[in-house]
């Protein structure tokens, strides 16, 4: 809750001398020599929550020359200038998932969350200032067009890319149901970028997929942490071990993440009851530690995990305490390494700032954005096998979990 303190809608500032104090000093020369007073027109409330140790004189020294001697001042107001002011704090931070939302950015963003809207089914991210393709989500418009994990974005319908936050890149690529936005994609290993054409689609995101493969081994593929996972989760292996499987291999290949609970509530399958799962660590509060509190059912169950460049967040906190604590073995290519957590914060003329304020850190001591999960099988999927719908990797996953259940 933010108090609300009205000040005059004139703001005084006057520079004094050492012996008031404090105050600035204007950087002209007749400034250097004589006190001046700058007078801020039309702005209200800035003493709530300002550090003692900045000279914000600096900023109203700018703000005063713009709104005198600026050609097209009349045409900015002085919203838009403060505005203006915290995205650049918040670019100040150099964290591609803190971002600042206008009070206009704020509804739209709650109009999508009540609503369909038309997209392509892909989970973006920025990794090395880029943005990317984290995962296509199954059977969507994106894995369709044949986007990859990984795949950098350099363009939007033309529009470069360069330092765009991923609110803005989502908006760019939403729109209506049956018309295209063009991605310029660069791949690793391409000598050039390629223009991928998509038609959005209104998006229902996937949660899981079963299948038998090998001697009964159980396959099965996790697309997100959404609501419905857990339950759905637990559904079916008890369908899959009343009906004899004898082992199990989860697929966390190209699945953003989602929910933590889930994560974690789906850790206590395979983990004792008490062991840690993930520990939420900030700058300012103890270390909250999230622990596995499920049934167990699959501890001394043989069990491998798929990962890939599109496993991300949740995909990550359980495939990093499976390996941490159930010693399970990671097949495939390394994770994404989204390990933090973010808030959104309103603010009191309606806009909002979305703020990292933690990460995750594994029961291995690992934090989760360094890097992602190295896989302890590496293996990689060309675009040889997926012409030809070869999957090394689910091959690789059955032969091993084959020989643990030989043993």
């Amino acid at each position: 809750m933010f108090k609300r303190k009205i000040l005059p809608i004139v703001l005084i500032i006057v520079t004094a001398s050492a012996l008031l104090g404090g105050g600035f000093s204007l950087g002209f020369k007749a400034g250097e020599k004589f006190p001046k007073t700058i007078i801020v027109n039309g702005v209200s409330n800035v003493d709530g929550g300002k550090p003692a140790d900045i000279d914000f004189g600096t900023f109203w020294q700018a703000w005063q020359i713009i709104n005198e001697q600026y050609l097209k001042n009349a045409g900015v107001g002085n919203t838009e200038k403060l505005h203006g002011a915290i995205k650049g704090l918040i670019g100040s931070l150099q964290d591609p998932y803190s971002e600042f939302f206008d009070p206009d950015d704020n509804k739209k963003f709650e109009e999508d969350i009540q609503g369909n809207f038309g997209g392509i089914g892909a989970e973006l991210g920025i990794k090395k200032n880029q943005l990317v393709v984290v995962a296509p989500l199954k059977d969507t418009p994106a894995e369709r067009a044949g986007l990859l994990p990984g795949d950098q974005i350099l363009m939007i319908n033309s529009s470069s890319t360069d330092g765009i936050a991923i609110e803005k890149a989502v908006n760019l690529i939403r729109g209506p149901e049956g018309t295209a936005v063009t991605l310029t994609i660069f791949r690793d290993g391409w000598q050039k970028p390629k223009d991928f054409k998509v038609t959005r689609e209104n998006i229902v995101i996937p949660t899981l997929d079963v299948e038998t493969v090998g001697d009964r081994i159980t396959h099965l593929s996790l697309h997100s942490f959404n609501g419905n996972a857990e339950n759905l989760f637990n559904r079916a292996m008890v369908k899959e071990l009343n009906n004899g499987s004898r082992g199990l291999i989860l697929d966390l290949r190209n699945d953003p993440g989602g929910y933590l609970e889930v994560a974690v509530n789906l850790a206590g399958w395979f983990l004792p009851r008490g062991s840690l799962v993930v520990s939420e660590v900030d700058r300012v509060n103890p270390a909250q530690d999230f622990r596995a509190v499920g049934n167990a059912a699959l501890v001394d169950f043989p069990v491998v995990v798929l990962i890939n460049g599109g496993s991300a967040s949740a995909a990550e906190i359980l495939a990093g305490a499976l390996r941490d604590i159930g010693h399970v073995k990671l097949v495939g290519e390394t994770s994404f390494g989204k390990g933090t957590v973010q808030e959104l914060k309103g603010l009191r003329d309606g806009s909002s700032i979305k703020v990292t304020i933690a990460h995750w850190v594994l029961p291995s001591g690992k934090v989760l954005e360094n890097g992602g999960l190295k896989p302890d099988v590496e293996v990689k999927i060309t675009e040889e096998d997926t012409a030809k719908k070869k999957d090394p990797q689910l091959e690789k996953a059955i032969q091993i979990l084959q020989s643990e259940i030989a043993k």
